[in-house]
């Protein structure tokens, strides 16, 4: 069961950040390709302590009509990070992860 957001952490005073240890780029989807939509989204989210990622929230996007199909949720969950150790112990901690999506 995931734990929400609420009994989770956030980092400082005691609170290490999680530390990424594999990063996953995000994938543009088909109507954002279309669109040259460009630049940085904002994810907040829970790094659990075995160091999965969970509770999603999209707080910046590039475009409203494309934010629930811009894949950058999915980029914040393919993450790999080792948990936050509040205190010495594993525990839920919130933290903002920005993807940049940029055309080649």
């Amino acid at each position: 069961m995931e734990a929400p957001a609420a009994a989770s952490y956030r980092p400082g005073n005691g609170v290490t950040l999680p530390r990424v240890l594999r990063e996953v780029r995000p994938n543009y989807t088909s109507d954002a390709m279309r669109a040259k939509v460009q630049g940085v989204v904002v994810l907040e989210c829970v790094v659990r302590p075995d160091g999965t990622v969970g509770d999603v929230q999209v707080t910046r996007s590039l475009d409203l009509d494309l934010r629930s199909g811009s894949g950058s949720d999915q980029g914040g969950q393919a993450m790999a990070l080792r948990a936050g150790q509040p205190h010495g112990r594993a525990r839920p901690v919130v933290i903002s992860i920005e993807l940049t999506f940029t055309l080649r």
